[in-house]
């Protein structure tokens, strides 16, 4: 698992080594790999994390070496101007797949107030506009470079909000909320039910999830990355499975 800002954002640093010295020095990491050691494990492992660093560096240094015009990734759509680097954090994420690297699944943050307490209807809406053009960007960025059936993205919340209206303009925490899958892979249809609020609520005042989540993960497991789903999630046989790929 490797975690970075942003495809741009990845840097190699040595403490008191910069300039020309710090090039040859990253430079020679690289070939530090071939220096295995027969039988020698500690020596082989060292080797290997030379390789892997070297193998990156060269992979993400396209990225973080580019242009400065704002289209640093060579991307075919444009994609909403942020603060908060989210749209360009997609966009780098498109570059990266289309330059092969070994990506299988990847995490990020979507930019937006979502803990929504207080002025609920500006803050939502703030946050779901960006978010929103952002996917649709990226996912206009996948279908021109030719990658689109190869992408599945997951959206999801990792807590809900509750029905009734806070003294605030806004809504506490709450369980139950919406997931949304996107890409052409995508089955396209409505999974569960629409609850009605006046007889949906639990005793706290929650809505009533009608799919358990974890149908969802141990159907995206076994369908998209044909793994059994047993493999990652306590009890999998026991939550039914979701036909959400086609």
């Amino acid at each position: 698992m490797a975690a970075l800002r942003g495809a741009d954002r990845y840097t190699f640093w040595a403490p008191g080594v910069w300039g020309d010295v710090e090039r040859e020095m990253l430079e020679t990491l690289a070939p530090l790999g071939n220096a295995r050691g027969a039988g020698d494990e500690a020596l082989a492992a060292i080797a290997n994390t030379a390789t892997q660093a070297g193998r990156l560096r060269d992979q993400l240094g396209v990225f973080t070496n580019g242009s400065q015009d704002g289209n640093r990734f060579g991307s075919p759509v444009v994609y909403p101007e942020h603060r908060s680097g989210f749209p360009q954090r997609l966009a780098g994420l498109a570059a990266m797949l289309a330059a092969g690297l070994p990506l299988r699944c990847v995490a990020l943050r979507a930019y937006g107030m979502y803990d929504t307490h207080a002025d609920q209807p500006e803050s939502f809406a703030q946050g779901l506009k960006l978010t929103s053009e952002s996917l649709l960007a990226f996912q206009r960025d996948l279908e021109a470079r030719g990658l689109a059936d190869r992408v599945l993205t997951l959206v999801w919340s990792e807590f809900g909000r509750r029905g009734e209206e806070n003294g605030s303009d806004g809504t506490d925490h709450g369980a139950a909320g919406i997931a949304l899958l996107l890409g052409t892979r995508a089955r396209g249809q409505m999974i569960g039910e629409l609850p009605r609020l006046r007889d949906a609520l639990d005793k706290h005042g929650n809505l009533k999830p009608t799919v358990d989540y974890r149908s969802i993960y141990s159907s995206l497991l076994e369908q998209w990355f044909d793994f059994d789903a047993a493999g990652a999630i306590t009890n999998a046989r026991a939550y039914r499975r979701l036909q959400l790929v086609r």
